[in-house]
């Protein structure tokens, strides 16, 4: 399953250039891995305060392939690779009217209140297969 989640790019998310800065591309694959578990019917906040377990990215390497500009309208497509007790390994693609412009391969961790590893409740895990 492919979660799409589009966006426009505004001025505050370009450089001098009128290109996306490179940090800019964090923040659209966050807001789309946010969309994707509200989709999915997981309330992050119910689940911090019912069983303490938070979401946190452990690992992430990006291919930035060609620029974003102001104004482009940009497509988030979200793809599981695999799911653990305690992990969730995801690529993420960046693209503008088809053409890839940037990359990810994201692993997130469950982590509870102290900052250790958790195992993610079993229904979330049922969810993301």
């Amino acid at each position: 399953m492919t979660h799409r989640f589009t966006l426009r790019v505004y001025y505050e998310d370009t450089d001098l250039a009128g290109i996306v800065y490179y940090a800019n591309y964090l923040k659209f694959i966050e807001r789309a891995r946010s969309e994707w578990i509200r989709t999915l019917g997981i309330d992050q906040r119910e689940m911090k305060e019912e069983t303490g377990t938070v979401f946190a990215v452990r690992r992430l390497e990006a291919d930035y392939l060609h620029p974003a500009r102001f104004d482009d309208e940009l497509e988030v497509q979200t793809t599981t690779e695999a799911v653990t007790g305690a992990r969730i390994v995801l690529r993420q693609h960046v693209l503008r009217e088809g053409e890839v412009l940037f990359t990810a391969h994201v692993t997130i961790v469950a982590i509870n209140e102290t900052g250790h590893p958790a195992r993610l409740p079993a229904n979330i895990r049922r969810q993301m297969h």
